[in-house]
């Protein structure tokens, strides 16, 4: 049996530890470049799980929202009368909505008819008015805005004239504000602003007579700021 020196034993051990070395190191390098490939392909176990997971719970969502819907229809099938209820409930909240949206429509054409009028002119004018009956027989109600177009460097000052064209007994009258009060009723009507004011005054109609139209006047007291006068068609609207 040959025997062999401790320097060739040694050497023969070398080569195999480095040929080991070797193939660990390329089993090691297959598998990275394997993992590289697998993530350059956008592929991930674990994404894979995640995505996967996502799917399912989705699934499940909507499994549940079906169920649900059939619930809904069911129960609107069987009840009717009930859903007609809830209708009503839901019409009367789209009215009271609806009434909140003009409110704020008429709120920004009022302080749009303040700052930026439409026919672009300064000075002032009537922005709003109504007639509505009052809780005695022939007495209205009067209310007035007036606003300060444009401008607003200074305060405008004056008073307010009304007066009714009619008829009464076949011919055609006319009442002045005065005229229209009772007893103790103020006569005067000033006005004193920057940018508005806003007026409710009670007027009583005199018997047998018919208002067909309404005129505003407006006389100014500030310097370089116009009267107006403005007629409107007699009209009353809901208390």
């Amino acid at each position: 049996m040959a025997r062999h020196s401790p320097l060739q034993l040694h050497s023969r051990g070398r080569v195999v530890a480095t040929r080991l070395a070797l193939t660990a190191l390329v089993v090691v390098v297959g598998y990275l470049v394997y993992e590289f490939g697998r993530i350059q392909a956008s592929y991930n176990i674990v994404d894979a799980d995640r995505e996967r997971q996502s799917y399912e719970d989705r699934i499940e969502e909507l499994d549940k929202e079906i169920v649900s819907l059939k619930e809904e229809i069911a129960l609107l099938e069987t009840h009717r009368d009930i859903d007609r209820e809830a209708y009503k409930e839901v019409e009367a909240s789209l009215t009271t909505l609806q009434a909140k949206i003009q409110e704020q429509t008429d709120a920004i054409a009022f302080y749009r008819g303040i700052v930026s009028p439409e026919d672009g002119a300064a000075g002032l004018k009537v922005q709003d008015l109504r007639l509505t009956r009052g809780s005695e027989e022939r007495t209205y109600n009067v209310r007035l805005v007036l606003v300060q177009s444009l401008k607003h460097d200074r305060k405008v000052s004056g008073d307010v004239n009304l007066t009714i064209q009619g008829e009464q007994g076949g011919a055609a009258t006319s009442y002045q504000y005065s005229q229209l009060l009772r007893d103790d009723g103020n006569k005067s009507w000033p006005f004193s602003f920057r940018y508005f004011q806003d007026f409710d005054r009670e007027i009583v109609l005199p018997d047998g007579f018919t208002p067909e139209r309404i005129t505003i006047e407006v006389r100014s007291k500030t310097r370089s700021i116009s009267s107006i006068e403005e007629s409107f068609s007699w009209a009353t609207s809901p208390g």
